[in-house]
């Protein structure tokens, strides 16, 4: 098997560690291209290409995450990973680890963790490293592997998710809750969120926001309700996709350009989030992406029209 061949065997498990390290698609996408550089101008034959790159793929991802947060820190309103619509890594072995450490409120969760925690924690309980790979990949004592990993997972429990792999039961209310929304019944809508569900955007100063996170059932479902039918009005339609393991849309206008992302968090049978992520930057590599600012003024308009 070529140098080449044995990378493209590997893109799949590289990509998935970046990107739950990091949280970003695009940024994920570099660090792996930048592996394989490495891996290409090597001059030798690495004795396991996995140990190889993984490696690389870690050391990068702790050193881009630093870098990082520093400008989460400075980050305009709310801050919200990339939206992934297809985890290209699969293993039967691991898929409720899998699963449930791509989802929005784990990904969020990690957050608190620092880089070398997060790497520790997404390597050992995500993809079942082993400690003693774990210290050759991060260059620390399988002691202090042990002790980062401890760490994590106790600020990871203080406010670990509910989480529910009943994917048949998401579809199912998160059909309902696009239904109600698509019908403008408020009540319908109000029956299917949770008691303290929160509406929030990410726009990052690049896109029309929300002036503040919408919190409670009855506020909640009345501000979903009253801008859907301008926004179809103008074009906007819902694909409903599952987004980072749940359901969600893909809201595009017209010509088929991204205008948002919609993702529900859905736990104990009932939608506890809606999270829209509005920032261009964060959706381009789902394809064009449209004028968020002419799209607001054509929903304005519409919205002035309105008897």
């Amino acid at each position: 098997m070529t140098g080449a061949e044995e990378f493209e065997e590997l893109r799949a498990l590289l990509f998935s560690i970046a990107y739950r390290i990091l949280g970003s698609v695009s940024e994920a996408e570099d660090v792996v291209q930048e592996a394989w550089l490495r891996y290409e101008s090597s001059g030798t034959r690495a004795a396991s290409p996995k140990a190889f790159l993984s490696t690389v793929v870690t050391r990068l991802s702790i050193n881009e995450l630093r870098s990082a947060r520093m400008r989460r820190e400075q980050y305009v309103g709310e801050w919200f990973p990339e939206p992934l619509l297809e985890d290209p890594y699969q293993d039967p072995e691991r898929s409720a680890e899998l699963a449930e450490s791509v989802s929005i409120a784990v990904l969020l969760l990690m957050e608190r963790l620092s880089p070398l925690e997060r790497a520790v924690f997404v390597l050992r309980d995500v993809f079942g490293f082993g400690f003693a790979e774990i210290a050759a990949m991060i260059e620390r004592s399988e002691s202090a592997c042990r002790q980062l990993a401890v760490r994590a997972r106790h600020h990871m429990d203080e406010g670990y998710p509910r989480f529910e792999a009943d994917r048949r039961e998401h579809k199912r209310l998160a059909a309902h809750f696009f239904a109600a929304l698509s019908d403008g019944d408020v009540g319908a809508l109000r029956e299917l969120l949770a008691a303290d569900v929160h509406v929030v955007s990410d726009s990052g100063g690049k896109a029309p926001n929300l002036p503040r996170t919408v919190v409670g059932a009855d506020k909640s479902a009345r501000l979903l309700v009253s801008a859907w039918p301008q926004l179809t009005q103008i074009g906007l339609t819902g694909e409903v996709r599952e987004i980072n393991g749940q359901p969600g849309a893909v809201v595009r206008d017209g010509a088929g350009a991204v205008v948002n992302v919609i993702m529900l968090d859905i736990a104990d049978g009932l939608v506890q989030a809606v999270r829209a992520v509005t920032n261009p930057d964060k959706l381009a590599h789902l394809g064009p992406v449209a004028d968020a600012w002419l799209t607001r003024e054509a929903y304005l308009a519409a919205k002035r029209q309105q008897p």
